[in-house]
């Protein structure tokens, strides 16, 4: 048995009016521990009704509440836990407004933290269109794929066990506590970040792939850049404060950037360097007409699109950091 009361659900938000009630409905409706335990929406200073929508829900769930999350980021919205109001909440589940839950969702989770003795759980997002958008559509379809995803375990994966780093479900507030929470100098990639600070201190975290999430991918190619420019500069943000090497999946969309850069630079000179921006063209538009093909939909072609600008995003974003050479951040110790 699980007592609610050890149990908080946070959930970050920043304009999420048309997402906040069904993910609130999602997750505490038909769980045991979901329906009773402390359930936050940390919110960064919405413009839209979101705060109005939560504040409504309120009066029909005493267990829902709103709060305020004055540095509008989600490590400093998760943080919240860390203040010594909810010193007896043993486990918290994070929650993004961006996803879709299963039902026992946050009962499942507990559950699986009890019986793998573990740190943290990580679930895999398998990524839907919940739009009529044909760039949202394409993005699905190719996001989770080698191509998109780099062959990242969490994303679309369906094996379970241990791992270095996934999508951040469940945590032990006890180590969450002993490591001093997210770092909040990380706008992103604060998860990763966290999850090297958690190995290095011997924790384990366990994929889940049992459990899972439906991510919503961005629906414009300029929201999509952003997105993934920041996830770039997120890991090389890591990177410099650990002095660790990313990952050869990592490196690849670095190191493409960095090549058609180059080519560029040099078509002065020589034309042959060219050749393997024209090489990742072909590669590109072929996915793109394999995706339409496969779904028999002409949006499998912006597959091509969404490809294209992940991988230049996240390069420019991770180089421009690395060239900046910013000092490390403040990383809290261990209790001892």
């Amino acid at each position: 048995m699980i007592d609610p009361a050890r149990v908080a659900v946070l959930i970050p938000t920043l304009n999420e009016a048309d997402q906040i009630e069904a993910v609130l409905s999602q997750i505490m409706h038909g769980d045991a521990v979901a329906s009773r335990c402390t359930v936050i929406v940390a919110d960064g200073g919405s413009s839209d009704d979101t705060c109005a929508i939560v504040t409504r829900l309120m009066s029909k769930h005493s267990n829902l509440h709103l709060r305020h999350n004055s540095q509008r980021i989600q490590a400093a919205a998760f943080n919240l836990l860390l203040s010594p109001e909810f010193d007896g909440i043993d486990f918290a589940i994070r929650c993004d407004a961006h996803a879709a839950y299963p039902q026992g969702y946050v009962s499942d989770l507990v559950h699986c933290m009890l019986a793998k003795e573990v740190d943290s759980v990580v679930v895999p997002m398998d990524a839907i269109a919940d739009s009529n958008s044909c760039f949202q559509l394409g993005l699905a379809w190719v996001a989770d794929t080698p191509l998109g995803a780099g062959g990242s375990p969490h994303r679309g994966g369906n094996v379970s066990g241990y791992c270095d780093h996934g999508h951040h479900a469940a945590f032990r507030m006890s180590t969450f506590r002993k490591l001093g929470g997210y770092d909040v100098d990380f706008r992103t990639n604060e998860d990763a970040e966290y999850d090297k600070r958690l190995s290095d201190f011997g924790g384990s975290i366990w994929l889940n792939s049992d459990v899972r999430i439906k991510y919503f991918p961005r629906k414009t190619a300029s929201r999509l850049w952003r997105q993934y420019f920041r996830y770039g500069e997120g890991r090389a943000r890591t990177c410099l404060k650990h002095s660790i090497k990313p990952a050869p999946r990592q490196m690849i969309p670095a190191v493409h950037t960095a090549v058609c850069a180059v080519s560029l630079a040099a078509l002065p000179i020589t034309s042959l360097l060219l050749l393997w921006p024209a090489f990742y063209a072909l590669a590109m538009l072929s996915c793109g007409i394999l995706i339409a093909l496969r779904h028999r939909s002409i949006c499998g072609l912006a597959a091509s699109v969404a490809l294209a600008t992940m991988h230049f995003a996240w390069g420019i974003g991770f180089l421009s950091r690395l060239m900046k050479k910013s000092p490390r951040t403040f990383s809290p110790q261990p209790a001892e």
